[in-house]
C-alpha cells in the first residue's frame, strides 16, 4: 500500500466525491509493509481515531503517541506522518473537505467559523482525549460517523453532515481563541522542510549527496543535517533509505527482480538493498515479492 502524491507531497487521492467530499477508511498500520505511511498533506482536514494498539503520529514538527480510544485532528495543509509504535494499530481515518463544513462559497458560516481554523497555521493538529469532556464528545461523534458512512443507510449523508457540523462546533468553541492568540508556526521552517522532502521524494532514484540537498534548500551541510533531524526526529539519510525501500515495493509487487528493485530506487548494490529491506520490513525482498504475488492470485 502506498500513498499517491504529487511532486509537492500533496496527496492526490480523491477523498469522497465533489458532491459529498468525505472519505472514511479503516486499516492496520501494518498494511504498509514499511510500518508507516509517508509524509504528505492535503487540502482536507483529517480526523484519526485509534481503535486498538498505538500509533506514533507526527504533524509538522509536533510528535505524539496515540493509544486506543484517542484521536487526532490534523488541519488542512499540515504535513503528517504515522508509524507503528511497538505494536500494530487498527485506526480509522476520516478526511473532510472544508467546503462540506462551510456550505456554499462565500457563506457567512464559512467565513466566520471554518476559514479562521483551516487557514491558520497556529493549529496544525490537536490530540483528542476522552478525559476532556468536549473532546470525548468529538470522539463519540467520530465513531457514530464511521458507522453511518460505512452502513450507508437511508439519509446517511444528512446524518453524517449533521455530525460533522456538531464536531466542528465543538472544535471552534474551544480552539478559536487558540488560533487568535497563539503565534503561528515559523513559515520559513515549514517551507524548508517541504523543500527538502520534495527534493528527496523527486530524486530518490539518483545518487544524492548531502551537498545536493543542502544546496537545494539554501543551508550549509551541517545546518541541513541539524535542521532535518530536529524536525523529523531522524537523520536525513536514514529517512531517504526508508523512503527508497517503500518506493521499491511497487517494483517487487509487479514481479521485478531484487536487482531491478534496487536499481529503480537508487541502490547500487542489490545485496546491500536486500539487507536494508530486511531490516526495515522484517522480510527479504524476494519473500515480499512472493507474498504480493500470492495475494494477487488469491484476489482473482
Amino acid at each position: 500500500m502506498e500513498l499517491n502524491r504529487d511532486d509537492q507531497k500533496r496527496e492526490v487521492k480523491q477523498h469522497g466525491t465533489y458532491g459529498f467530499p468525505i472519505y472514511i477508511g479503516r486499516k492496520w498500520i501494518s498494511s504498509y509493509p514499511t510500518g508507516y505511511f509517508p509524509w504528505h498533506w492535503h487540502d482536507e482536514v483529517e480526523f484519526t481515531l485509534v481503535v486498538s494498539g498505538q500509533l506514533e503520529y507526527r504533524v509538522n514538527d509536533f510528535h505524539c503517541l496515540l493509544t486506543a480510544g484517542q484521536g487526532l485532528f490534523c488541519n488542512s495543509g499540515a504535513l503528517h506522518f504515522g508509524s507503528m509504535a511497538g505494536i500494530d494499530c487498527d485506526y480509522i481515518s476520516i478526511t473532510v473537505h472544508p467546503r462540506l463544513l462551510a456550505g456554499f462559497e462565500g457563506s457567512a458560516a464559512g467565513a466566520k467559523y471554518v476559514l479562521p481554523i483551516v487557514e491558520s497555521s497556529a493549529l496544525p493538529s490537536l490530540v483528542l482525549r476522552k478525559e476532556t469532556i468536549w473532546q470525548k464528545e468529538i470522539l463519540a461523534s467520530l465513531k457514530r460517523l464511521y458507522r453511518i458512512c460505512t452502513q450507508k443507510a437511508g439519509l446517511y449523508e444528512l446524518y453524517a453532515q449533521r455530525l460533522l457540523l456538531g464536531i466542528w462546533i465543538r472544535l471552534y468553541e474551544h480552539c478559536a481563541c487558540q488560533v487568535q492568540d497563539v503565534p503561528t508556526e515559523d513559515p520559513e521552517k515549514l517551507r524548508r522542510l517541504r523543500v527538502i522532502l520534495a527534493f528527496l521524494h523527486s530524486y530518490y532514484a539518483q545518487k544524492l549527496t548531502l551537498e545536493d540537498v543542502a544546496r537545494e534548500v539554501g543551508l550549509s551541510k551541517s545546518e541541513c543535517c541539524r535542521f532535518f533531524k530536529k524536525q523529523m526526529g531522524m537523520p536525513l539519510f536514514d529517512y531517504l533509505t526508508d523512503y527508497r525501500v517503500g518506493k521499491s515495493l511497487a517494483v517487487l509487487q509487479e514481479g521485478g527482480s531484487v536487482a531491478q528493485a534496487a536499481a529503480a530506487v537508487g541502490f547500487s548494490d542489490p545485496s546491500y538493498y536486500a539487507k536494508v529491506f530486511r531490516a526495515r520490513t522484517g522480510r527479504s525482498p524476494s519473500g515480499y515479492r512472493k507474498e504480493a504475488t500470492n495475494q494477487e492470485v488469491e484476489g482473482l
